[in-house]
């Protein structure tokens, strides 16, 4: 099978049409990047005071976390629970998790109002241990060393035993291979330890990120305000892990027309049963015990995204994950997996600026163009490395011609 065999580069061609089209919107998003780094945050946003965290921490930070988590849950899956039928799914989530907490940071620059101060929490003078934001930021920083940490081997696999400088340079060839190899080696014996320290690091900062909800309980809408919001953001975090890495696998397959390992993406997608009908049992028991249920009529911006969300985009999905009918086919699965992605997406947006709702606010807030267009820019840049990575790195396990 498929599963077992060893990953290898996909050596297809890099820039297809649609390929260009996502450089054209990177290159896009990279110019209103400039502009936002040299003339500020007022000059290109519509955030302010009263709504400090708007579409970049909806959708760049917090749902690129929670979208991220693909790569722990495969980690815990495949190394903990040794579950090593699901192998070939590894990488495909590391790489996915890698370019995700990457571009949080990335973005992280825009949002911040003084940028080049991102620096600071790796001082140890400037840390601030009673801040939940702090916690966040640490762990997120950790964590994604440790996400390079676990890449590296990926990408010492490719040039171990192809170091080819030209003329003068050809004598460092075999110095070079060496160091590769001694770095591999050593890699190979310790990474077991990288692994249980970036599951639990993802743990720590996917709920603390739910923990800053705690803390608005007049600000932030009933129906997504909760005691239980770090757990929301948890469960929440792990169960969209495999349906972006099977929605991810069923896209790439098809872009480089391939056949997808449906066996083991069928297989997959039945522990996403269990995940999301944890969370979707959380939160119906929340609002069942706090009576929240009864703004579901409100007919407000935050009932209606409720509605969009967690009826049409998360208790659906999960009906059709119970469906073996639809575990088995490629675009059941792909639709019930993007919608769960959708979902989760729109929930982090709802709590951090759908639903928030600041006292004395004068105008509701609405994203500027500019906010859109960096992050369809990051978005896209990101779909842009994945697909360089997939086509010159050892990434995806050899496939069938579809």
């Amino acid at each position: 099978m498929s599963t077992h065999e060893h990953p290898a580069p996909a050596n297809v061609r890099l820039f297809t049409p649609g390929v260009k089209a996502l450089v054209a919107v990177m290159l896009t998003g990279a110019g209103f990047a400039v502009y936002r780094l040299l003339f500020g945050l007022a000059a290109t946003t519509n955030m302010d005071d009263r709504y400090p965290m708007g579409l970049w921490i909806g959708v760049d930070e917090a749902s690129g976390v929670a979208l991220a988590g693909a790569g722990f849950t495969a980690s815990a899956l495949v190394y903990v629970f040794r579950r090593e039928y699901f192998h070939a799914i590894i990488r495909p989530a590391l790489l996915t998790a890698l370019l995700r907490y990457t571009f949080v940071a990335v973005s992280l620059l825009f949002d911040l109002g003084r940028w080049y101060n991102i620096w600071h929490p790796m001082m140890p003078s400037m840390w601030q241990g009673n801040s939940v934001l702090f916690e966040v930021g640490l762990c997120v920083m950790t964590y994604l060393t440790i996400l390079y940490i676990e890449f590296s081997p990926i990408v010492l696999e490719r040039f171990i035993g192809h170091v080819n400088l030209p003329g003068r340079l050809a004598g460092f060839n075999d110095p070079i291979d060496t160091i590769l190899r001694l770095v591999d080696f050593v890699l190979g014996k310790t990474m077991f330890l990288v692994i249980l320290a970036g599951v639990t690091l993802s743990n720590l900062h996917q709920s603390s990120l739910g923990a800053l909800t705690v803390i608005v309980p007049y600000k932030l809408h009933p129906l997504y305000w909760s005691r239980l919001g770090p757990i929301f953001f948890l469960s929440s975090a792990i169960a969209v892990g495999f349906p972006l890495v099977i929605a991810e696998l069923l896209i790439i397959s098809w872009a480089l027309k391939r056949k997808a390992d449906m066996p083991m993406l069928t297989s997959l997608s039945g522990i996403t049963r269990y995940l999301l009908g944890l969370y979707v049992a959380l939160k119906l028991w929340d609002m069942l015990y706090r009576g929240t249920y009864v703004y579901l009529f409100q007919f407000s911006a935050a009932s209606v995204i409720f509605w969009i969300e967690f009826v049409g985009l998360t208790l659906v999905p999960f009906v059709m994950f119970l469906s073996s009918d639809i575990r088995r086919s490629p675009g059941g699965l792909l639709v019930a997996s993007l919608m769960y992605c959708t979902g989760v997406i729109l929930n982090r947006c709802a709590v951090f600026f759908i639903a928030y709702e600041p006292l004395y606010v004068e105008k509701a807030y609405v994203p500027a163009l500019s906010e859109f267009v960096m992050t369809a820019g990051l978005i896209a840049t990101t779909a842009f490395l994945y697909r360089a990575a997939v086509t010159y790195l050892p990434i995806l396990t050899p496939a069938r011609k579809a």
